[in-house]
C-alpha cells in the first residue's frame, strides 16, 4: 500500500487521470448530443449511465488485459492482387466503431439542419427511449474504451493505478457532464461543431483499424493519423468557437431541431 502511493505513482496517477478525461471529451460530446435526443428530465439520467458503463467497461478491460492484447493479433491473411490485410479483432471493433460515428454524425447533422424529423408518435418514442439512447451509448463507450485502455496500458504497469484513473476521471467527467450538455445543447453551432468532430474521430478510428491490421491497398499502406494533431485542432476549433459564442451572445442562436 506504500509503495502504491510513492512519488512515481502518484504523477502516473494524475497523468492517467487526466489522459482519460481528455480521451473522455470525444465520449462525452457523443453522450451529450445523443442524449439531447431524449426529454430534458431523462438527459442527465442517460449521461449518467452512460459515464458508469464507460468507467465498468475500462476496469472490465483493465482485468482481462490477456484478453485485449489478443485481439491485437491477426486471425486471418488475405494477399490479393489489389490489397493486403491481417485483420485483427481490435482492429474489426474499431472499423465498425469508426463507421458508426461517421454514420451518427452524419445523421444528426443532417436532422438538425433539414428539420427531418419523425413526426408519427410511434417513431418518437422509438427516438425518445432512454433505452435505445443508452444501447447506442454503450456500443460506442466500448469503442472508445479499448482505444483508452491500450493507451494506459503504455503508461503504467501497476494495475490499480489505472483502476484508480478510471473511476476518478468517470467520476470528474460525470461531475462536469451536465453542464457540458447544457453548454453544447443551448448552442447549436457549438452541436454541429461536436458532430464535426464525431465525424473526425470516426475516421481515425477507421484509419487506426486499417494501419492495425496493416491493409494495403495497391500498394499502399495506410497510415497513422497522430492523435495529437486531431486533438490539438479539437482544441483550436473550440477556442474560436468560444470566441464567436462571446462575440455574439446578444444575438439570438438559430433553433435547431433537437
Amino acid at each position: 500500500m506504500e509503495s502504491l502511493f510513492s512519488l512515481d505513482n502518484l504523477i502516473s496517477l494524475l497523468t492517467l487521470t487526466f489522459l482519460e478525461i481528455v480521451l473522455g471529451i470525444d465520449n462525452i460530446i457523443f453522450i451529450s448530443i445523443t442524449a439531447s435526443r431524449l426529454p430534458k428530465e431523462s438527459q442527465a439520467k442517460a449521461r449518467n449511465i452512460g459515464l458508469v458503463l464507460a468507467m465498468v467497461f475500462r476496469v472490465i478491460l483493465l482485468f482481462g488485459i490477456s484478453i485485449l492484447i489478443s485481439l491485437q493479433k491477426p486471425f486471418m491473411h488475405i494477399d490479393t492482387t489489389y490489397f493486403k490485410v491481417a485483420p485483427t479483432g481490435q482492429g474489426v471493433i474499431l472499423f465498425i466503431g469508426g463507421l458508426f460515428l461517421l454514420y451518427k454524425a452524419t445523421n444528426e447533422i443532417f436532422m438538425k439542419l433539414e428539420g427531418e424529423e419523425e413526426h408519427s408518435t410511434k417513431a418518437g418514442k422509438a427516438i425518445n427511449s432512454v433505452a435505445k439512447v443508452v444501447t447506442q451509448i454503450a456500443l460506442i463507450n466500448l469503442v472508445f474504451s479499448i482505444d483508452s485502455i491500450l493507451t494506459a496500458i503504455g503508461l503504467s504497469d501497476n494495475m490499480w493505478i489505472m483502476i484508480i484513473a478510471v473511476v476518478v476521471s468517470a467520476v470528474i467527467m460525470m461531475a462536469f457532464s451536465g453542464p457540458v450538455g447544457r453548454f453544447v445543447n443551448n448552442h447549436p453551432s457549438l452541436q454541429v461543431l461536436g458532430l464535426s468532430f464525431l465525424i473526425m474521430i470516426g475516421f481515425m478510428l477507421i484509419a487506426e483499424a486499417s494501419h492495425g491490421s496493416e491493409l494495403s491497398i495497391l500498394g499502399n499502406s495506410i497510415g497513422e493519423i497522430p492523435k495529437g494533431y486531431l486533438y490539438f485542432s479539437i482544441a483550436f476549433s473550440l477556442f474560436v468557437e468560444f470566441i464567436n459564442i462571446k462575440m455574439r451572445k446578444r444575438n439570438k442562436p438559430v433553433d435547431l431541431k433537437r
